[in-house]
């Protein structure tokens, strides 16, 4: 481990393209390049967003490869789950940022290849950073360090499987209770309640397309936006978000703006959607979309070289975090992985 001091599923790249009211894809997609040093800024009106690609990018020794994870601690350091790109002399799966994006540490050599959906919690004895390696096919509670503290397979007593390499988590959820949900994305498409020792308890939401089913349920969180919180589900295959309250009831499916929705996160009564196809959307607090940024759709570089990249344009957003100060950070599925923040510009 370097000093802090301090097989995923083919994407279907034949999907057809979400149907969007025409002036919201618009409004969303607007892109101004700017010229010579004058910022790249998304979006329009009173949503423009300055776009700063490889806002972080990784250290001497390590090449990033698919970045599919972020979280930020309480102190505001930034943790970056990739697979590890070839070519990397150092195969820490993790990379951890000051909140400037300066580089202060590595580890995690165990989650090369597999690293993926990294999420933290705040418990009673300090913070702690939840790990889906869809390589193990496990769920790893880990300190900050990268110290394990537990280590989670796939839940055979659960009757969804006949063996343990039939699941593959991508993301977890924290319930109120101290439970967590586990998405069994790229395995049977299964949703489970784990205990906060890790656990299995119980199904949550079960495969299929109807209401209260689920189709690579890829990311999930808790909504606490409303009287009574929710699980908001990122029903990737079915194309839509699906809210259930925490008994796993199924009470709303939200599709407008949506294409394949990867993971959610909240802040000041806004939903934020990194898609796989090419967007990063925003949502209100009634789950209507208010902006859709950096539209690349379609697109055909993922395993291009990044001189092929488009300034303001997505490739394929797979994870996205609002940061401390309310800027926006985004993780990309591409084999050379990239990082993006997007700041409020009010210029």
């Amino acid at each position: 481990m370097h000093d802090l001091r301090l097989d995923r599923r083919r994407f279907i790249a034949a999907s057809a393209a979400a149907t969007i009211a025409p002036s919201l894809a618009a409004a969303g997609s607007a892109v101004f390049p700017g010229r010579g040093d004058d910022p790249v800024i998304l979006g329009e009106g009173g949503n423009r967003w300055r776009c700063e690609h490889d806002w972080l990018t990784p250290p001497n020794g390590i090449k990033f490869g698919d970045t599919h994870g972020l979280a930020q601690d309480a102190t505001g350091r930034i943790y970056v789950a990739h697979t590890v790109g070839g070519g990397s002399t150092r195969k820490s799966g993790v990379c951890v940022y000051t909140p400037k994006g300066e580089f202060i540490g590595d580890w995690g050599a165990e989650f090369a290849g597999g690293a993926h959906g990294i999420d933290l919690r705040k418990e009673a004895d300090g913070e702690f950073l939840y790990h889906c390696d869809t390589r193990r096919r496990a769920v790893v509670k880990t300190g900050l360090d990268g110290k394990v503290v537990w280590t989670a397979g796939g839940p055979v007593e659960s009757g969804a499987y006949d063996e343990a390499g039939q699941w593959c988590p991508t993301n977890v959820a924290f319930l109120p209770d101290g439970d967590l949900l586990v998405g069994d994305g790229y395995g049977r498409s299964f949703i489970h309640r784990y205990s906060a020792d890790g656990e299995w308890k119980s199904i949550f939401a079960r495969p299929g397309k109807g209401k209260g089913e689920v189709a690579c349920p890829h990311g999930l969180w808790v909504d606490s936006r409303g009287s009574e919180p929710t699980v908001m589900v990122a029903d990737r295959s079915n194309r839509r978000l699906q809210v259930f309250d925490l008994d796993g009831r199924s009470v709303a499916l939200h599709t407008e703006g949506v294409r394949r929705p990867c993971d959610v996160d909240f802040r000041d009564g806004v939903m934020l959607v990194p898609d796989l196809e090419s967007v990063v959307t925003l949502y209100d607090e009634k789950n209507q979309p208010i902006t859709m940024l950096g539209d690349g759709h379609p697109t055909n570089l993922r395993g291009k070289p990044r001189t092929d990249f488009q300034p303001g344009r997505f490739v394929h957003p797979h994870d996205a975090i609002f940061l401390q100060d309310g800027s926006i950070l985004v993780a990309e599925w591409v084999p050379i992985g990239r990082v993006t923040r997007l700041v409020k510009f009010d210029g």
